[in-house]
């Protein structure tokens, strides 16, 4: 019998998480005017972005279910700690 490996990004408790493009990130960055360091962090070893192949200081878009305003859209910067 072959073990299948469970996929946490799969889930359906797992938001949906994205990498921003360069372009994206310095939009995003100009438009609420902070840098990178001033940003929420996640760690580059979150099992929900593993698999987006990030490097240290990429952003990630997190896009949650919400039963009053339907999605809400949150922003981490990937971090080695």
């Amino acid at each position: 019998m072959k073990k299948q490996k469970f996929k946490v990004d799969k889930h359906i408790l797992t938001p949906k998480h994205s990498k921003l493009g360069e372009r994206e990130k310095g939009q995003l960055l100009e438009k609420y005017h902070v840098t990178s360091k001033e940003m929420p962090k996640i760690l580059k070893t979150d099992s929900a972005i593993k698999q987006l192949g990030t490097k240290s200081g990429d952003v990630i878009k997190i896009i949650r279910k919400s039963p009053t305003a339907g999605e809400s859209v949150f922003y981490r910067v990937v971090s080695d700690v």
